[in-house]
């Protein structure tokens, strides 16, 4: 009998992480992931191991190492014994810094540091988690419906923000590495939508909390605003069967099952939590746009204000065998998490 492969995960706390962790873990795979300090080390295991169909020799099978994606330190030393590198995606932040570099430095150099650790550690295949960000934001030949894994984003397009201009150059920093200093590595790239699902514990990132605010919510109007959308199961999904499917070394994989608008996520809010005073009117453009002059996070919409992109998820079904969840479903196992937890 075989050993079972290691996959070395890296952000292995995060919303997504977390559910490739569980994939992996219920696939056969041995894990170890990466953490800024060992302390939440415990946090990750509590999360998943609730969703493992077998959790016997948890201890062995799920191991933690403490990195700092700004620092060298112990990077090669972790990887040591791995044999496939799932560097996960950075946070997405609910507002976008003044200084574009916070987020564009630390995603680029975060993205090398792990593929050369991963080099001189003689790992050989990479999944990496990028996002739809780093596709959409250029503009479409004519004749040409939908976004896919074709299209660049432009880092001089209005809608491109600091953190979509962070995926993009650090997705292309990854791909330029491998053509150019590691031939040798098979890359992976999946490039996920807005993520929503239910979270596997209490520390969940920013897709989640755009439910959590509709819950409470927070605003008195709604802009006719919205994103192409993906259960978080199906993005681990589709890391995992990077590794299972031949054919998938060289490509990327856009993880989408459609569009949804912000009005359109309430609703759907509303109708499953009727007790709930969720907002679902909608605010006139000219309101949005007078409301950014005052809320950066506002201004950050308006370039896509009103506009709907669709993204192909062909690829992802075609190649890796996915079916994707309806996003509704998605939205309401979101809020369902959220108010049985009392978060909200």
């Amino acid at each position: 009998m075989t050993d079972p492969q290691t996959v070395f995960v890296t952000g292995a706390s995060g919303f997504i992480a977390k559910h490739i962790v569980v994939k992996l873990l219920n696939a056969g795979y041995e894990v170890v992931g990466s953490v800024r300090s060992l302390s939440r080390a415990a946090e990750v295991r509590d999360a998943v191991v609730p969703h493992l169909t077998d959790a016997t020799g948890i201890e062995d099978r799920l191991r933690f190492a403490a990195l700092d994606l700004g620092s060298d330190d112990g990077w090669s030393e972790a990887m040591s014994g791995a044999d496939i590198l799932m560097h996960t995606a950075s946070p997405f932040p609910l507002e976008q810094p003044d200084n574009e570099d916070e987020v564009i430095r630390p995603a680029v150099d975060g993205a090398l540091r792990a593929l050369r650790a991963a080099r001189t550690a003689g790992i050989r295949r990479v999944v990496m988690t990028s996002s739809s960000v780093a596709v959409m934001h250029t503009e479409l030949p004519e004749g040409k419906a939908a976004f896919d894994e074709d299209d660049w984003t432009d880092l001089a397009h209005p809608a491109a923000t600091p953190y979509a201009k962070s995926k993009t150059l650090a997705e292309k920093a990854a791909w330029d590495f491998v053509a150019q200093e590691a031939p040798e590595i098979e890359l992976t790239v999946i490039n996920p939508t807005f993520v929503l699902g239910a979270p596997l514990d209490g520390n969940y990132g920013t897709s989640v909390k755009v439910i959590e605010r509709l819950l409470r919510a927070k605003d008195p109007m709604l802009p006719q605003f919205g994103f192409p959308s993906v259960d978080v199961r199906d993005v681990a999904e589709m890391h995992l069967r990077a590794l299972t499917h031949a054919g998938t070394a060289g490509k990327r994989f856009i993880a989408v099952d459609r569009f949804i608008w912000f009005h359109e996520m309430a609703e759907i809010l509303k109708a499953a939590h009727p007790d709930r005073k969720v907002v679902t009117r909608r605010a006139p453009n000219f309101v949005v746009r007078f409301l950014a002059l005052f809320d950066k996070a506002i201004r950050t919409i308006l370039p896509v204000l009103g506009h709907r992109d669709e993204v192909s998820n062909a690829r992802a079904r075609e190649a890796l065998g996915m079916t994707f969840t309806d996003i509704a479903d998605s939205v309401r196992a979101t809020g369902a998490f959220l108010v049985d937890n009392r978060i909200v």
